[in-house]
């Protein structure tokens, strides 16, 4: 029984970088003797184990033979004679196929580490193409290391992948785990444009995708083009360091702009509504989780209005709290008010300017939530009227929050 450490975790070591996991691939065994050594069963494909002591995992080394579309069509083969090197030539990328050994020694039979240096993401081989899940991942390893670029024979084997409606078999639930890690990374915007580029996005996210080439009016958007836009948003909410739920609003806030008649442009009359719509088959599509559906909704319905606080009624201030729950759901609110501001500041020029809108709708929310409803019923002899009295007191309480800022 031989013991490799494999994958991300030496990867990340050669580029200086923390390691979180570690994987390990066993050569030379069977499953008999790993449990006979105390190892824990947990894989339901293929044999993989959890280490008595660490919890780490260690895999049987295998191969794989695809049998049927998707990522889920393949067989796979264990046994004591499959050797590492069979191992590493079923890995994605080239910096994820090196191994260590026990005594140090790097095993690295397909350049990872000149591509490593090169800061080149390049898949290790035509087994690439059988498995569309890698193009989301590579796509993700674009917005993880920034400063690598995609092969372009990669690329151009990613785009035969497309056309041959290999990302079609995609699961949902799969799909959405692959979006959900890319936005969390340092520049997401890179992941977007990598699937832009080999024809995914088209596929997968087409209401974001038909974004590009949308023209914005220029004296709110210099940058213009509402794709362009809309990368920039993400990217904002990543240095913004928001949760999942505010960076998945501020990708989708825009997504009617793409329904806009051409007539019109570049202005784009009542977008907020028409993302909102769009927004609904989208997250149906996907399975997007309740969290980050609730808050991109209120992000597309509303980030007009939060942005032109100044500008409302005291009344419209208090019904658009209201709409957003924002008394019994702050912290939501907060998720909602993070969205607008990587809307506002992910635009040409704006990056650095700070988003006054937000602390005047916290002063305004917490100039509601210090209104007694409870005293306002008590004094009220007539219970019907209790609704309009709360409303009024809360409305001057705006009033007043208004005119103290």
């Amino acid at each position: 029984m031989q013991v490799y450490c494999v994958g991300g975790a030496i990867r990340d070591e050669l580029l200086g970088l923390v390691v979180k996991d570690r994987d390990w691939v066993v050569v030379g065994a069977t499953p008999e003797q790993m449990l006979a050594e105390g190892f824990k069963p947990v894989g339901r494909d293929f044999p993989v184990f959890l280490h008595p002591r660490t919890r780490e995992e260690y895999a049987l080394a295998r191969t794989e033979r695809k049998t049927a579309p998707g990522y889920a069509g393949f067989v796979f083969h264990t046994s004591p004679d499959v050797t590492l090197e069979e191992d590493l030539a079923r890995r994605d990328l080239t910096i994820n196929a090196i191994a260590r050994s026990a005594d140090e020694a790097l095993i690295d039979p397909h350049g990872g580490q000149r591509d490593l240096a090169a800061r080149v993401l390049r898949h290790v081989s035509a087994a690439f193409a059988e498995d569309p899940v890698r193009i989301l991942r590579l796509a993700r390893f674009s917005a993880r290391f920034t400063d690598f670029s995609v092969a372009p024979e990669t690329l151009e084997l990613m785009r035969q992948m497309v056309a041959n409606g290999e990302v079609d078999a995609l699961v949902a639930e799969r799909v959405w785990q692959e979006l959900a890690r890319g936005l969390m990374e340092e520049q997401p915007s890179r992941m977007f444009e990598t699937l832009r580029a080999c024809g995914a996005l088209a596929r997968l996210l087409p209401e974001v995708d038909r974004l590009w080439g949308v023209p914005q009016r220029a004296d709110y958007h210099p940058e213009i083009d509402t794709g362009v836009h809309v990368m920039m948003v993400i990217d904002m909410a990543a240095r913004l360091d928001l949760s999942l739920p505010a960076r998945f609003a501020a990708l989708t806030h825009d997504l009617g702009k793409g329904e806009t008649p051409a007539d019109i442009l570049p202005r784009h009359i009542g977008h907020e509504l028409k993302s909102a719509v769009l927004l609904e088959p989208l997250c149906e599509r996907l399975r997007v989780p309740t969290d980050c559906r609730d808050v991109a909704r209120l992000v597309a319905r509303f980030h007009g209005d939060m942005g032109r606080i100044a500008e409302l009624r005291p009344e419209t201030k208090l019904k658009l709290l209201e709409r957003c729950d924002a008394l019994r759901r702050p912290a939501r609110f907060e998720e909602v008010l993070g969205a607008c501001e990587a809307d506002y500041r992910g635009r040409l020029g704006f990056s650095e300017q700070e988003y006054t809108a937000a602390t005047l709708w916290r002063t305004a929310l917490q100039a509601i939530r210090v209104v007694d409803a409870g005293a306002i019923a008590q004094a009220c002899t007539d219970p019907a009227q209790i609704p309009a009295r709360v409303h009024a007191a809360r409305v001057a309480a705006v009033v007043e929050a208004g005119s103290a800022t």
